[in-house]
């Protein structure tokens, strides 16, 4: 069995570490829908994992000539932000213990998500778990967002810790895509799509909840004394 020598975790959020993803498909259908397009889950599922501007594009390509990215946008905002802010926002189980057992090993982190800066302060401090990382990159700070690996290079990069000495948490195929790309080690947490063959072609490691990628990390890492 191979050991990784482990200098930090860097953590996905939405889907990985907020169940919050249900609820931005919804949205995004309601938003859609708001201005006379539908979207299906098929289109709703390219979505997962992707910044703004690559949603953006999607949808534009998609609805073709006459779609109106930021209109569409910033009403699924107002959606996403009632439904979050108003009671829905939910960790995902194991979430906690792996994150004090991080913090009891001094083990360093950061969150790379595609998530806009701003928003993803306000929904890691809503949910209680902001004071967990020493950094937060949001998808708006890099020019290019997964599955390119722009964002987890600039987490390693803010922790002074090399990529080949990185985990990443991720829930989507895009974000292990970058992970890869990086050069890290990725761990899936599927939320709401089964990781394809494609990907699992790597090798990466599927791990079914939190509670898993803790005993993974235990069972396989070499970890600070």
């Amino acid at each position: 069995m191979s050991v990784l020598k482990l200098h930090a975790v860097l953590f996905d959020m939405d889907g990985l570490m907020l169940d919050t993803e249900r609820i931005a498909q919804q949205a995004g259908m309601d938003a859609c829908a708001d201005h006379g397009y539908v979207m299906d889950r098929t289109l709703a599922m390219q979505l997962v994992g992707r910044n703004s501007r690559d949603t953006d594009q999607i949808l534009a390509a998609h609805f073709g000539a006459g779609f109106d990215p930021l209109a569409v946008r910033e009403r699924f905002k107002a959606r996403y932000e009632a439904a979050l802010f108003d009671g829905g926002l939910q960790t995902k189980p194991g979430l906690f213990e792996l994150l004090d057992w991080l913090q009891r090993l001094n083990m360093p982190r950061a969150v790379a998500t595609s998530t806009r800066h701003d928003m993803a302060l306000r929904k890691l401090a809503h949910a209680g778990v902001q004071r967990y990382f020493e950094h937060v990159i949001g998808g708006d700070r890099v020019s290019r967002g997964k599955p390119e690996p722009d964002i987890f290079l600039a987490a390693a990069e803010r922790l002074g810790v090399k990529p080949a000495h990185c985990v990443v948490l991720e829930d989507s195929e895009p974000g292990v895509q970058a992970a890869l790309a990086a050069g890290m080690t990725p761990l899936m947490v599927p939320d709401l799509k089964a990781p394809s063959s494609a990907l699992l072609a790597h090798g990466i490691t599927v791990c079914n909840s939190l509670h898993a990628v803790m005993r993974h990390l235990s069972a396989r890492c070499q970890l600070p004394l």
